[in-house]
C-alpha cells in the first residue's frame, strides 16, 4: 500500500509522550464521543481493494489504465461478507477511489468509472453493491476515496480539483446510507495541498456520526489515527489522547495490515505471500490487544471473489479469536461485591469504579480452587476519559502477592500474557490513576491454544 510513507510519521512518538509532558490536566480531561466510544468497540475492521490493479497486476496504479481491463466474472459481495463474518470483523471499508482515480461508483463528476467499463454493460455499482450486501450481513460499512487523483487533470488546478473531489465526496455521503468511517491519507499528492477542514466540513454535513481516520501529520482534528507503520501491531504505551503541536484530542489508534504481505491488491501465483494463522493471531493481540482497531486489508481477485485460501484464512483466524474470548474463569468467582462483580461478568456494558478521588486502587477476583492461569484481559471504560497510568497484575501465592505482568496503560483492552502460574486468588492492582479508575472488564484464562 505505502500509502503513508510519504507522510510525515509522528503518531509512535507523540503516543509516548507521558501525561505530565503534555500538561497533566488538561490530558487527562479529553474524552471521547459517542461515535468513537461505539467505533472503539467494534475493535476489528476490514479495508477491500478492488479496482482497475486487480486486473493488472498492481499496486499502484498511473491513471491510465483503460476502463475496459474492470470486467469481475463472478463478483460476488455476499461471498465476500461471509467470510468477513467469519473472522470476526464487525465492519468493512471500501476503497470507493483509489490513487488512479477510477471510481467504483457510477458518478457524475467523470467518465472514468464502473460505468465505462463493460461490466453490467456499464450499469454497474460496486459501492452501492457491497453496502447492500454489508449490511445484509450485519456488518457496517465506511469508504476510503483518495485525494491523490493520478487521471483527472483538475489535480492540476487546486481550485477545480478540490470542487471535483467534494462533489465525489457529497455523491458518497448521501446515497449509500450510514459511513462508520471515512479513510483519509497523505500518499502522493504531488505537491497538492488538500483542503482537510472543508472535506471533512463536507463530511459532516451530511455523516455526522462518521469516524475520521488519518495519520496526525495531517491535520490535527481527526477521530482516529494511524498507528505508525503497516506491521498490524502497536509497539508501544497505547494511549488514546495525542498531542499534535500542543492541540490535545482523543484519537484511538488504527493498524492496517494486508492479509497477504505486503500486497493491498490481488495479484496472481502470489499464494506464498498469505498471512499464517500464527502471524494474524499475534498481530490481533497487538492491536486489538494493546488498545487499537485492527484493519485489515483484504483483496478480491479477477473473478470479483475472494481467493479460496483467504476464505479459509479468515475463517481460521476467526476461530482464533474465538478461542482468545472463551473460557473466561472470573465468570466463576465467589461472591464478590456488586460493584467488583461488574467487572467480572462478562458484560462490557457495566464497569467496576474505584472509590471517588481515589489514585490508587485494587480489584479481587478469589476463584475458589487453584487454577492454572496465564493470560489476563483488562477493558478500562473510556467515557469519562482514560485514567490507569500504571497497573500490575498479581497472583496471591500464599504468603504474599507476586506481579506477573505490568503496564503503564490499560485503555479499551489489554491482553497480559505470562508464564503460567497456579494460584486461586488474582487482583488487578492499579497503583496509580488520574483520578478514580473505572474497569469494564476483568478477565482470566488459562492456557488456550491458538489453533
Amino acid at each position: 500500500m505505502g500509502w503513508f510513507r510519504k507522510a510525515l510519521v509522528v503518531g509512535a512518538t507523540s503516543a509516548m509522550l507521558s501525561a505530565p509532558m503534555l500538561g497533566y490536566q488538561n490530558f487527562m480531561e479529553v474524552k471521547p464521543s459517542p461515535q468513537q466510544v461505539a467505533w472503539q468497540d467494534l475493535e476489528f475492521g476490514v479495508i477491500v481493494h478492488f479496482s482497475t490493479n486487480t486486473f493488472l497486476d498492481r499496486e499502484w496504479g498511473d491513471g491510465t489504465a483503460s476502463p475496459s481491463v474492470f470486467n469481475p466474472t463472478q463478483f460476488d459481495p455476499d461471498q465476500w461478507m461471509q467470510a468477513i463474518k467469519a473472522s470476526g470483523a464487525k465492519y468493512i471499508v471500501l476503497v470507493a477511489k483509489h490513487h488512479d482515480g477510477f471510481c467504483l461508483w457510477p458518478s457524475e463528476q467523470t467518465d472514468y468509472s464502473v460505468k465505462a467499463s463493460p461490466w453490467k454493460d456499464g450499469k454497474g455499482d460496486v459501492v452501492g453493491d457491497v453496502a447492500r450486501s454489508a449490511r445484509k450481513y450485519g456488518l457496517k460499512f465506511g469508504v476510503y476515496l483518495s485525494p491523490w487523483d493520478r487521471h483527472d487533470p483538475r489535480y492540476n488546478n487546486p481550485e477545480a480539483y478540490d470542487k471535483y473531489y467534494l462533489s465525489e465526496l457529497e455523491e458518497l455521503a448521501q446515497h449509500y446510507g450510514d459511513l462508520v468511517e471515512f479513510w483519509l491519507d497523505g500518499a502522493g499528492s504531488a505537491g497538492h495541498v488538500y483542503n482537510f477542514s472543508k472535506i471533512l466540513e463536507t463530511l459532516r454535513t451530511y455523516q455526522p456520526n462518521t469516524i475520521v481516520f488519518a495519520d496526525t501529520a495531517l491535520f490535527e482534528y481527526g477521530d482516529a489515527r494511524w498507528v505508525g507503520t503497516e506491521s498490524g501491531r502497536v509497539d508501544y504505551e497505547n494511549w488514546n489522547v495525542i498531542d499534535r503541536h500542543g492541540y490535545l484530542r482523543w484519537r484511538p489508534i488504527e493498524a492496517d495490515t494486508p492479509l497477504r504481505e505486503l500486497h493491498w491488491f490481488w495479484h496472481p501465483h502470489d499464494e506464498a505471500s498469505l498471512k499464517s494463522l500464527e502471524d494474524l493471531t499475534a498481530i490481533y493481540e497487538h492491536t486489538v490487544g494493546r488498545g487499537a482497531q485492527l484493519m485489515l486489508g483484504l483483496a478480491p481477485d479477477t473473478r470479483g471473489l475472494l481467493p479460496d485460501s483467504d476464505v479459509a484464512r479468515l475463517k481460521e483466524f476467526g476461530a482464533a479469536i474465538q478461542r482468545l474470548q472463551t473460557g473466561n474463569l472470573a465468570l466463576q468467582h465467589l461472591p464478590a461485591s456488586p460493584e467488583a462483580a461488574a467487572a467480572l461478568d462478562g458484560n462490557a456494558d457495566t464497569f467496576w469504579s474505584a472509590p471517588v478521588g481515589s489514585h490508587h486502587s485494587m480489584l479481587e477476583v478469589d476463584l475458589g480452587k487453584p487454577t492454572s492461569i496465564d493470560r489476563v484481559t483488562t477493558m478500562e471504560w473510556l467515557n469519562d476519559g482514560q485514567h490507569v497510568e500504571k497497573y500490575s497484575i498479581e497472583v496471591w501465592m500464599g504468603n504474599g502477592w507476586k506481579s506477573v505482568a505490568s503496564g503503564q496503560a490499560i485503555g479499551h483492552e489489554k491482553m497480559d500474557r505470562f508464564p503460567p502460574v497456579t494460584a486461586s486468588r488474582i487482583r488487578l492492582n492499579i497503583l496509580s490513576s488520574s483520578q478514580e479508575a473505572h474497569i469494564r472488564e476483568f478477565q482470566v484464562y488459562s492456557v488456550v491454544p491458538t489453533k
